[in-house]
């Protein structure tokens, strides 16, 4: 079996759940030795410990990606255990849906500190090391969010807006490096989070904007991170793959009336 991360020592930053344990899982099953990071760690270890059950490569560590501090801490475990680090996936991140209005100026803070300054943080502290071993690989989960307004996403969205220039820029600047970074921006995806917070009518207004009609999956995400993080993605560079059913393509949609009988 060809195994595409075969060999490399892969970071996947709010791992323990979700989209972020997707792509860890689907790491591991390339053949990349896997980093659990979250700020939960007996998850972190829990997510860990199932992908060494699966026959992965696992390591789990505890971070707050929006603490200096613990980043540190967190770099240095990893190359305690590896030596090296060849690929980050910046996965990190807390939600928001507050009307613009009533923003507090502490949730702008909360949500702008982990989302983008954190994101920034933790690209930066595995950019220096993967300069030391002549390269690399990063992938910033962004969001439509920061594509498009939308109710209540003032910080959110303005969080995620801000990583795609961050990643225009470092992808300008650590070229010369070769480290390749690129973006993923994930529509409407099946995690148990959207499961609990998206009532019907979310569901209805999302699936009327996807031209797929469906939510995509955590596997989805992952299939592309796969992709940006191994050879076959060598001259993708700065760019933002959406993965999300059409949404951002779509204009104008409705269905179209059947045609009279004959």
């Amino acid at each position: 079996m060809n195994q595409r991360l075969a060999g490399k020592v892969a970071l996947v930053t709010g791992s323990a759940r979700g989209i972020g344990l997707a792509i860890a899982r689907a790491f591991a099953r390339e053949g990349a030795s896997v980093v659990i990071a979250d700020v939960n760690e007996a998850s972190a270890e829990e997510a860990a410990s199932g992908l060494l059950r699966e026959g992965g490569r696992a390591m789990a560590v505890a971070v707050d990606v929006a603490d200096p501090t613990s980043i540190a801490g967190m770099m240095e475990a990893i190359l305690r255990r590896h030596g090296r680090l060849d690929i980050l996936v910046n996965n990190a991140g807390v939600g928001g849906n507050t009307p613009f209005l009533e923003t507090s100026l502490a949730d702008w803070n909360r949500i702008i500190g982990i989302n983008l300054t954190g994101a920034f943080l933790v690209a930066q502290a595995c950019a220096r090391e993967m300069v030391r071993v002549g390269g690399g690989k990063i992938v910033n989960i962004a969001s439509l969010s920061g594509q498009r307004g939308g109710n209540g996403r003032a910080a959110y969205g303005a969080a995620k807006a801000g990583l795609e220039l961050l990643t225009k820029v470092m992808a300008v600047e650590l070229a010369e490096h070769n480290i390749n970074v690129n973006n993923i921006a994930p529509g409407a995806i099946e995690t148990e989070m959207a499961k609990f917070a998206h009532d019907e009518a979310t569901r209805a207004a999302y699936n009327y904007l996807i031209p797929m009609t469906r939510y995509g999956t955590p596997e989805e995400i992952a299939d592309a991170a796969v992709f940006l993080c191994s050879d076959e993605s060598r001259y993708v560079h700065g760019h933002t793959l959406n993965v999300d059913g059409g949404f951002r393509a779509a204009g104008l949609m409705f269905k179209r009336a059947a045609p009279p009988a004959a």
